[in-house]
């Protein structure tokens, strides 16, 4: 299970170098294959290929015709892009993801328990200040965690 941050950095080649946090989650687990997508351009999402699977598994239990799981599915693909990790623990990031999401220096990279998000550090952190947890925020989690407790 990915968690927490960790700092990083997307080479001029696009590859972004796995922190070692989250290297040795996915050694354990035996994972050279990725799936590298986004659902907004923003970001990236890097999801083990087992965990891609099983996403899709669920997908095609929904149907092709419901709106939102098209419209999923579009931009997953146009984003998308199986890889496979090298020797060094390196990724490459697509191309076009790269430049929608401004991922080309100081990334930070958070563990969202099945897959892994990378953001543009310096974009991230201004998004952060700007969008504190405000009092509803807070009673909204409340409730969430009073439900499953």
């Amino acid at each position: 299970m990915f968690r927490g941050n960790h700092l990083a950095k997307v080479d001029e080649k696009g590859r972004l170098k796995l922190p070692s946090a989250f290297k040795q989650l996915v050694d354990a687990a035996h994972v050279t294959q990725f799936y590298v997508t986004s659902t907004d351009g923003k970001s990236a999402e890097i999801w083990p290929l087992p965990e891609w699977e099983k996403r899709e598994e669920q997908l095609a239990d929904a149907s092709t015709m419901d709106d939102a799981v098209k419209k999923y599915l579009n931009m997953t693909s146009y984003y998308g892009q199986q890889v496979e990790m090298d020797n060094q623990a390196r990724l490459l990031l697509p191309q076009i993801l790269r430049s929608s999401a401004a991922l080309d220096a100081e990334v930070t990279v958070f563990g969202m328990r099945t897959y892994l998000e990378v953001h543009n550090r310096e974009i991230f952190e201004r998004n952060l200040q700007e969008n504190e947890l405000t009092v509803e925020d807070r009673k909204a989690m409340a409730a969430i965690l009073s439900r499953r407790g």
